[in-house]
């Protein structure tokens, strides 16, 4: 079996703009490589990496290209593209598709101030570009809501492969309505077999981000285990954020566990299987 961690970040203060990250980040406010993790991985067993984006800007892919150039064990880069200018991503996806590294393409959707704005004419224009060049699209929120989009999306570009980062941010530590609104915007979303979704950044929702359990967090996993099935799961470690959750050993170790009642095929597959497929790697 090969081990693939689906979700992994790089960055680099001084090569790339990360405007989400000042000091109130705390220990995460700093340059991280990927030499930094590297003892970590191997404990773990992990055998490859896909990097994603941290910045809606080309010096962060730029960056993530420089570090995957060094470093055999990155299989594949999620960039970023100016999606809200079709001419200009057309234009940058021409360069990032000469690098066999990039696999796909994210935006910080949530960071903006319109929650319509992946629904824009021009990003829609730029996820066809996306689809038409075989790249897919990481969906990130930091609210479940943000998850209405997506069917939208599918129906308007049913080859675009598309994955829900971190399960569309899921109420963990919340009510029981809001995990069951949480269940209804992914069962919606899952209804075309080309959305996926990563096992990944699953922190409380409220308080402490390291306040987390195995036991409050193995409930959503077993719905997105229902919903999505294991050929449409992935493992991802969300290093460096998950420096903030408790680190990298005791959040992969932690997904191990919520999924250790699994099949044999199913860890396979949420392990590795389905980021290979999905990404299209070519893992040495």
């Amino acid at each position: 079996m090969t081990v693939v961690d689906a979700h992994q970040h790089v960055w680099n203060l001084d090569r790339a703009r990360y405007d989400w990250l000042d000091a109130d980040a705390g220990p995460i406010f700093r340059t991280f490589e990927f030499e930094d993790v590297q003892s970590e991985r191997q404990l773990a067993g992990i055998d490859a990496t896909v990097l994603v984006q941290a910045a809606d800007n080309l010096a962060d892919t730029t960056n993530m290209q420089r570090v995957a150039a060094g470093n055999p064990d990155v299989a594949g880069i999620v960039g970023w593209l100016p999606l809200e200018d079709t001419h200009a991503a057309e234009e940058a996806l021409a360069e990032l598709s000469a690098d066999t590294h990039i696999v796909g393409i994210r935006s910080l959707i949530q960071n903006q101030p319109d929650d319509t704005w992946i629904t824009h004419a021009a990003q829609d224009a730029s996820l066809g570009l996306l689809a038409q060049a075989g790249l897919s699209f990481d969906y990130v929120t930091n609210s479940p809501e943000l998850l209405r989009h997506v069917p939208g999306i599918s129906a308007r570009h049913p080859d675009l492969r598309l994955v829900i980062d971190h399960l569309g941010k899921p109420p963990i530590g919340g009510t029981i309505e809001q995990r069951t609104r949480w269940k209804e915007l992914l069962q919606s979303a899952a209804e075309n077999p080309n959305v996926y979704a990563k096992l990944s950044g699953l922190y409380s929702c409220v308080g402490d981000m390291g306040a987390w359990t195995t036991e409050s967090v193995k409930p959503f996993v077993d719905d997105a285990v229902d919903i999505f099935g294991a050929d449409r799961l992935m493992f991802g470690s969300d290093w460096p954020i998950a420096v903030l959750a408790g680190g990298f050993q005791r959040t992969w170790m932690g997904l191990r566990a919520m999924t250790a009642d699994l099949s044999q095929r199913e860890r396979d597959a949420i392990q590795g299987g389905t980021a290979i497929d999905f990404y299209r790697l070519v893992v040495n």
